[in-house]
């Protein structure tokens, strides 16, 4: 009898890495660490040269589903899905603006990375151009988007971008997933070479603590509207407690799709018609990101006023505008939804290359806190669609 393989999965990989990365900044050569700074070098150029095909091979083909699909319903629950992710990353952007300056400081992590540039420098860079930039990519795939939503199901060119969606997941799942935990073990290592480890742990701790608050409120804020189109409770921590289960799986698997079952049973257990939670539940797990988005807000901002990087409001609703779209393409991978972002955290808020990975470890970091408030608003989310067009 073959014995059972057991898989770590990419949230202890991560830890692991950050581990062993501080340890081996203490403890390698300097030529030893030239090697994995020379990896990380060339996955970063890997990284760039993919993001434009990401968003193509998942963009495109989002809008052009969508789109497809009619109905007034799916519109509504498009548009509330979308207004709660933007409202979510919103909230987080003006409470961290409340609140990062005075407790994370503008010299910690902005002294690490300039450190870390002049700590190890790779052997050579293999150079790998993106085909296009990232803004023209995400024109590229609205445009073709909107195209394939007016064509036939059975087109070439919607089977094509299907397929290119399907090659884009490989190459995430077999080769970007599996290199990153790498990648951070090389970042880590560099900034314990550059000295300034401690203060990107401490500041990494304080982050992801307001970042929990900020999801629960913003948990409370949905049940709270939710409670007043509600046809049976009127209290959102009632309702909000019916969906505890789904919550709790999905802090679990990490995943919205495979904690469907659970949504959907608690979902009709808050009195949506069955029909209405059948059809609302499986959809948003596709497209409601307000866990996601409001992290990925939260953290780039953090890093933002960290590093003494400039940045305005209009700058930020800009890229939450374009987040909320980015966020219904992501691939449902665990880190799938940073992966899809990191075109528009450089193209809009200009992040570096080491400012992506401190943003994807900070990511996964909370990666089952985002995941398990985006399928507990869901049931929020379908209480309100079944009021608007549910049987009376």
């Amino acid at each position: 009898m073959r014995e059972k393989k057991s898989h770590l999965g990419l949230l202890p990989r991560i830890i692991i890495a950050i581990g062993l990365g501080i340890g081996a900044g203490y403890v390698f050569p300097e030529w030893a660490g030239r090697i994995f700074i020379t990896f990380n070098a060339t996955f970063s150029e890997f990284l760039g040269f993919c993001i434009p095909m990401i968003i193509i091979g998942f963009v495109t083909i989002a809008i052009g589903e969508i789109g497809s699909r009619a109905g007034k319903m799916l519109a509504a629950t498009a548009l509330l899905a979308y207004l709660a992710t933007f409202f979510a990353a919103s909230l987080a952007y003006f409470t961290g603006l409340l609140t990062f300056p005075s407790l994370l400081g503008t010299t910690e992590v902005s002294s690490a990375m300039e450190a870390q540039g002049s700590a190890l420098q790779p052997f050579f860079v293999i150079n790998m151009p993106p085909a296009l930039d990232v803004m023209t990519a995400l024109v590229l795939s609205f445009v073709l988007g909107l195209g394939i939503a007016m064509l036939d199901d059975r087109s070439a060119l919607r089977r094509g971008f299907t397929e290119l969606r399907l090659i884009i997941v490989k190459v995430i799942e077999n080769v970007i997933i599996p290199l990153l935990p790498l990648y951070i073990f090389g970042i880590f290592l560099n900034m314990t070479v550059a000295g300034e480890v401690g203060h990107i742990l401490s500041t990494f701790v304080k982050i992801i603590a307001v970042i929990f608050v900020i999801h629960i409120v913003v948990l409370l804020i949905q049940f709270s509207v939710a409670a007043i189109f509600s046809r049976g409770s009127k209290n959102p921590l009632k309702l909000l407690g019916a969906m505890l289960p789904a919550y709790f799986t999905a802090l679990g698997t990490q995943s919205s799709a495979a904690t469907i079952p659970v949504t959907l049973g608690q979902t009709i257990k808050l009195g949506v018609n069955k029909d209405v939670a059948g059809f609302v539940v499986p959809l948003c797990a596709n497209i409601h990101m307000s866990g996601s988005a409001l992290k990925i807000t939260a953290c780039a901002l953090a890093l933002m006023i960290t590093q003494g990087l400039p940045f305005t409001t209009p700058m930020f609703m800009g890229f939450i505008a374009m987040l909320g779209v980015t966020m219904v393409a992501s691939p449902g991978v665990p880190g799938g939804s940073i992966m899809a972002s990191i075109g528009i955290l450089s193209s809009i808020l200009g992040f570096s290359d080491a400012d992506n990975a401190l943003m994807i470890a900070l990511y996964i970091a909370m990666d089952s806190f985002g995941t398990a408030c985006n399928v507990t608003g869901d049931g929020a989310l379908s209480v309100i669609i079944d009021r608007l067009f549910g049987t009376k």
